[in-house]
């Protein structure tokens, strides 16, 4: 059987967990065609259909179809729709109807988009069926959607990057490091090429020193482990002794979208810094945490490496 994120391991419907994505401003827009006999499209336009008028109601259906989205189709998740917004444009052959959605949340509006649009046409066809009982409607499909793209878009093409991992038993070599190659793994699909991958001791001074070797040859230097609040988590404090300047949003931000998956961020202490012309931000410990993190905070990154390489003034 074919993997999905929609389908659990039995193969069964499951509606797919977003709670660690970002909310972002989204739209989505679809559209679909009627067409239909010239009779029934001058009824349509001049408002004598018997049923009454016609695009009106058709608005109506199509708005009240986008906001019962996740009752008809089982994997939808609720949404918060700010605004719909339901066109008809008449055509030769009848109309084409144009359905744009728009909010604040976590996953797109595609759907609601899609529905919103097949509804207003089903409703032109339900009040027009009398007069052409020959209608059709095809074309359905997404012209536009726009927000929650952001993280995978990102690209960090030509960026020298380095990973170092924090942790005494990956050091020791007691314990394979998983998430260094995490780490790897989301800067090299986003085009940035990692020179040098390391694993040291939670050690304060050997953090520091391989902190300031690294930030040497690489521009974006990311850390994994040792942010927490366990006498051994100096990650942090290595971090700001090598320091030239503090970036403190970037690790609000972290700590901000860590929170919705685990209240365990609270006590997350990761920082982020420049170190000369290089960007450092502490990540924490575990491969999936790791992913997470660096998807809070992937919109700005290509922004503030090409400002750290003086290549673009401030906006």
């Amino acid at each position: 059987m074919t993997s999905s994120a929609h389908l659990d391991p039995s193969g069964r419907l499951r509606m797919v967990d977003v709670g660690a994505k970002a909310e972002t401003r989204r739209t989505a827009t679809a559209v679909c065609h009627v067409h239909m006999s010239d009779e029934a499209r001058r009824a349509v336009a001049e408002g004598t259909a018997s049923k009454g008028d016609v695009l009106a109601v058709a608005q109506v259906a199509g708005v009240q179809a986008a906001k019962r989205t996740p009752e008809l189709i089982p994997g939808c998740h609720p949404l918060r729709i700010s605004g719909v917004d339901i066109t008809f444009a008449a055509t030769d052959e009848g109309y084409t109807v144009t359905a744009r959605v728009k909010g604040t949340d976590r996953t797109g509006f595609e759907m609601e988009a899609l529905t919103a649009a097949s509804v207003a046409a089903l409703t032109v066809y339900d009040m027009c069926k009398a007069i052409d009982p020959d209608m059709t409607i095809d074309g359905l499909r997404v012209t536009d959607k726009t927000g929650g793209t952001s993280v995978r878009a990102v690209r960090l093409d030509g960026t020298r990057a380095a990973v170092l991992t924090v942790s005494d038993r990956s050091a020791a070599g007691e314990r394979a490091d998983g998430s260094g190659p995490a780490a790897r793994a989301w800067l090299e699909a986003r085009g940035a090429s990692v020179i040098e991958t390391r694993v040291v001791r939670d050690d304060r001074g050997e953090i520091a020193a391989a902190l300031r070797d690294l930030a040497a040859a690489a521009q974006l230097v990311v850390t994994s482990g040792g942010t927490g609040v366990s006498p051994t988590d100096v990650t942090p404090e290595a971090t700001l002794d090598v320091a030239d300047r503090v970036v403190p949003g970037l690790a609000e931000q972290i700590r901000a979208e860590s929170l919705r998956v685990t209240p365990n961020a609270l006590i997350s202490r990761g920082a982020a810094v420049v170190v000369g012309d290089a960007l450092v931000v502490n990540l924490p410990g575990s491969p999936k945490a790791v992913g997470e993190a660096l998807d809070a905070i992937a919109a700005v990154l290509p922004h503030a490496l090409t400002l750290l390489r003086g290549e673009q003034p401030h906006a």
